[in-house]
């Protein structure tokens, strides 16, 4: 009890909000980039590996803007790249309509998974900053869908999802200026990701053309999305095998829960923060526990190729606990590969399982 006790004051001191005031969507005015952008993209896995922590749920590329982005010379005479991000240096634009004039790419969105889940019952603010490209068509039905899954389109069409976000009037934006959306909702279940974008028909959008209205269709920037807490904060039961409540014992193997990486990459994903403050609260409150972190695969991919992944994945749970204070010698690690498997690789479900990282008490 007394862990547990300490644990939620540690997360009151060092950054678990308790108060509804924190932002639960990372890189949220799209200013963190995996790799230096140099044009725009055609297909959307291009933006999903530029963006960081952002991803396209279908074919469509979203775009991005920032210092080192060119922007085609072509599109450039349109307008497109010419609006000032909100804050910052980056934002996003979204083509929201205009199938049924041929537009390619009529729909783009961009999802992300959200640094903790959404809770059920618990309220909610929502915002996000918008401005429309000139001498387009402005519309409604701008929102945000929440769910428990990542989307995933091979088209590039109008997903499927009832957003519980949406804008029922035209957001009409004055040149070069910037609008904020803001509401609130309470949580019907508990939702991991954010996708926004317009998930209505174009027969279901309500249009006004902006400027000379010569481009049919429907274009916005987007910068500082925001989902926080609203009070009164809703308290969350915590399950009997939850890290917090963890006595340690020598030679108890725990495997981590919510751990996330990116595909076939070893940078910890920010909904990973959640658990490894457990695990560091944990290693605080215990000063003489010794660990040891394994990383493992599923069995897709080579022997090499999965030992080198499972190795850097577990070195980057390591590499967070030393980056807070902990002393290395208290933690070693260890890649295992696919060699190490709790499940059959024979199922998706399986693999999921098999895909972990997990620590060893060699000392308590």
């Amino acid at each position: 009890m007394f862990f547990f006790l300490s644990l939620r004051l540690y997360f009151a001191l060092f950054g678990w909000d308790q108060t509804g005031e924190e932002n639960i969507i990372p890189n949220p005015g799209f200013e963190q980039f995996s790799r230096s952008p140099v044009g725009w993209y055609l297909k959307g896995e291009h933006f999903s590996k530029a963006i960081k922590y952002w991803h396209s749920p279908t074919a469509a590329s979203p775009d991005a803007y920032g210092p080192k982005v060119q922007v085609p010379v072509s599109w450039r005479e349109k307008g497109f790249g010419i609006q000032t991000p909100h804050t910052g240096f980056g934002m996003i634009g979204l083509t929201l309509y205009g199938c049924k004039y041929g537009k390619p790419h009529c729909r783009e969105y961009a999802q992300i998974q959200m640094a903790e889940p959404i809770i059920v019952g618990q309220k909610y603010t929502v915002s996000f900053w918008m401005s429309s490209l000139n001498n387009t068509l402005e519309i409604n039905q701008i929102g945000i869908a929440f769910t428990h899954k990542p989307a995933k389109e091979p088209g590039e069409g109008v997903l499927n999802l009832h957003p519980q976000i949406v804008t029922k009037e035209i957001q009409k934006c004055r040149e070069g200026t910037w609008r904020q959306y803001e509401t609130t909702f309470i949580a019907d279940a508990s939702y991991d990701y954010a996708i926004l974008g317009n998930f209505s028909a174009d027969e279901q959008t309500l249009t006004e053309q902006k400027g000379d209205g010569r481009l049919l269709f429907a274009y916005y920037y987007f910068d500082d999305i925001s989902v926080r807490k609203a009070p009164p904060i809703k308290e969350i039961a915590i399950p009997d095998d939850d890290l917090s409540r963890l006595i340690p014992k020598q030679g108890q193997v725990i495997v981590l829960k919510d751990i996330f990486f990116d595909w076939d990459q070893a940078e910890l994903m920010p909904r990973s923060l959640v658990e490894l403050k457990k695990l560091l609260a944990l290693m605080q409150h215990f000063p003489e526990m010794r660990i040891e972190v394994w990383g493992h695969t599923d069995s897709t991919g080579s022997k090499e190729y999965n030992s080198r992944l499972s190795s850097y994945r577990a070195k980057a749970v390591v590499n967070f606990l030393f980056e807070q204070g902990i002393d290395s010698q208290r933690i070693n690690y260890a890649g295992w590969g696919s060699s190490k498997p709790v499940a059959s690789n024979e199922t998706q479900e399986g693999r999921m399982q098999n895909r972990r990282v997990e620590f060893k008490i060699v000392h308590e």
